[in-house]
């Protein structure tokens, strides 16, 4: 089985060598691992990081953006290069350990999935405390988008997401930035897969650190729910 690791990066510089390091480190039995980073037209020092990790990593692939376009058109561009048979999707800011892979692959290698989420609040080994109105924000629109797929997700904003190259297929991706995540749920829901979550340790950072996401976001969200289960 080949495991495609698509990164989206925006402005990621300080992150992005512990995260090659942690990715190349881990060890999957009889997995192959392809690592693709998307370099989403940053302004620090991203490229100069990615340039230096495909020196001592040459396997490694690197896709540039010349305008940013957000997380949903660099993963559709990761997917248009990938050749794995799992594409797995990782954030690029520490926040998710690739630790979690072996838990997140099980239900393709021991179940039927056809996709898996990674869930923090199932009760992973460790999970930072979340600031209170972000974690009621995941919360509603998780509830939001359950309502609307008829689906029992506890994490539908999760940044661990993985799926099956076959069924990628049949999806016709459009979102350019965060609405990726509910885009992805309501297809998967409208094509019947099978859907498995797994508890992970989630090292959340806070604004000053880097965040990115925030309220505006969550308003886009709400839209997005109701548009794709609706007029999409």
């Amino acid at each position: 089985m080949k495991l495609s690791i698509i990164i989206p990066v925006y402005n990621e510089e300080v992150s992005l060598p512990k995260l090659a390091e942690r990715i190349q480190a881990l060890q999957l039995d009889q997995i192959e691992k392809e690592i693709i980073f998307i370099n989403d037209a940053s302004t620090d020092k991203t490229a100069e990081k990615l340039n230096l990790i495909k020196e001592h990593q040459p396997t490694t692939i690197v896709l540039t953006h010349p305008v940013n376009q957000g997380k949903g058109a660099a993963i559709r561009s990761g997917i248009g290069k990938a050749s794995g048979d799992i594409i797995l999707i990782q954030d690029a800011d520490l926040e998710y350990h690739p630790n979690n892979y072996p838990k997140l692959l099980n239900p393709f290698l021991k179940a039927d999935a056809d996709a898996v989420y990674g869930s923090r609040f199932l009760g992973g080994e460790y999970v930072r405390i979340h600031l209170f109105w972000h974690y009621i924000g995941n919360r509603f629109l998780t509830l939001l988008s359950n309502i609307c797929t008829n689906l029992n997700l506890t994490d539908m904003e999760t940044g661990y997401k993985l799926f099956k190259r076959n069924l990628l297929n049949k999806i016709d991706l459009t979102s350019n930035r965060f609405g990726f995540e509910v885009e992805i749920t309501a297809k998967l829901a409208k094509l019947n897969a099978i859907i498995y979550e797994v508890p992970i340790s989630y090292e959340g950072r806070s604004y000053a650190q880097g965040k990115k996401i925030t309220w505006k976001d969550g308003i886009a969200a709400v839209w997005h729910i109701i548009r794709f289960n609706f007029f999409k």
